[in-house]
């Protein structure tokens, strides 16, 4: 009997020693790569957390080209899409207290707007996984992109637009659909889009450096876009035509430190109660690459899954990613696009590969 409980023991001790070891060969890559990193080759912030407890913060390359002003861990970035899971997890709070049904029709919500096929036949469910039919065009630079101030303005963009399909057949990726979930989400709950996600997800997740900003704004710490048309071009341009102020679907600036905030908020069950926070990680419909829950991507082609939320625009991209099992949150913010191989692109393929183990061929 001693003799097992001590060979037991000694197996248990064994597995802790590896799991530990592990995770130091984990960090000393980390380290490692971040050392190496050259403000040429990326430019933006680096967090790392590992079981909830930030491990690496690191800064590289110019918020401001022109005027020599370096980024810091402190920089406020434009997150592009990461937005939607603020509108996601806004939209099932409206759920959890019973103000609304994820498989209704939207015209139940909003008995005024103008689309009658959209009215009648979209749900919450369909908008939320990106299966609404909805486009995902809102072309506002083509006009005056300073004069988009409520949701109600992006919305005149697309509210008269036909599908692309049949409500619920087809994962057309829309951001004109997470607008629709903002003017919802105003109508339910009386408040404006902008004061409901500051009341009920930024502050309750400590997040004080994270908001909408008019697009000619003044603001300390703030990065400027730098776009290389997605790696078409070999010279930067500033992104300032490109954007617009925040909507449902995008656009919000905040710093590493306020997503990893964001994050441990939504994993560990501050925002929403536990079976709505499942709710909204179980996998539902399968996107482009990876898998979709409600406004966020469940991507299971590693041997572990990575759950989060990526957000590219010109001059933006960012990559927001918890790996579920190892409990690792990596978090990457840069205010210049890329081609796919470089810049955001090359750094999370780094994460992925050494955290997640690369498995898999696109």
């Amino acid at each position: 009997m001693k003799l097992r409980l001590k060979f037991s023991i000694l197996i248990l001790l064994t597995g802790i020693c590896t799991f530990g070891q592990s995770n130091n060969r984990n960090d000393s890559k980390i380290n490692s790569f971040l050392d190496s990193l050259k403000n040429d080759s990326f430019s933006g912030v680096i967090l790392v957390a590992h079981n909830d407890v930030i491990t690496e913060r690191r800064a590289y390359g110019m918020a401001s080209i022109e005027y020599g002003v370096p980024n810091k861990i402190v920089t406020k970035f434009n997150l592009a899409s990461i937005t939607k899971m603020f509108t996601a997890v806004s939209t099932l709070q409206l759920y959890e207290k019973g103000l609304l049904e994820l498989n209704s029709p939207i015209g139940k919500y909003l008995p005024d707007y103008p689309n009658q096929l959209v009215r009648d036949s979209v749900t919450i469910h369909q908008l939320l996984t990106h299966t609404s039919g909805n486009n995902n065009s809102m072309n506002y630079w083509e006009k005056n992109n300073l004069d988009y101030k409520n949701v109600s303005d992006f919305a005149q963009l697309f509210i008269n637009d036909s599908l692309l399909s049949k409500p619920g057949t087809k994962y057309d990726y829309s951001g004109s659909g997470f607008v629709i979930l903002g003017l919802i989400i105003e109508k339910v709950s009386g408040q404006d889009y902008y004061d409901y996600v500051r009341e009920h997800i930024f502050i309750p997740s400590e997040m004080s450096h994270t908001t909408e900003l008019e697009i000619d704004s003044i603001v300390p710490n703030k990065a400027s876009g730098y776009t290389t048309l997605f790696g078409e071009n070999n010279y930067l341009k500033k992104n300032d035509y490109y954007l617009s102020k925040a909507s449902p679907a995008g656009f919000h600036y905040s710093t590493i430190d306020d997503l990893f905030r964001f994050s441990k908020s939504l994993r560990n069950y501050i925002l929403l109660k536990e079976e709505t926070t499942e709710l909204m990680f179980e996998p539902k419909v399968k996107g482009y690459n990876t898998n979709l829950g409600y406004g966020i991507d469940i991507d299971l082609r590693y041997n572990q899954t990575i759950q989060g939320h990526s957000g590219g625009w010109y001059g933006v991209h960012n990559e927001l990613m918890d790996f579920m099992k190892d409990n690792y949150t990596v978090i990457i913010l840069s205010n210049v696009d890329d081609g796919g191989y470089t810049g955001t692109s090359m750094v999370a393929d780094f994460f992925k590969a050494l955290i997640a183990d690369k498995e898999f061929e696109n």
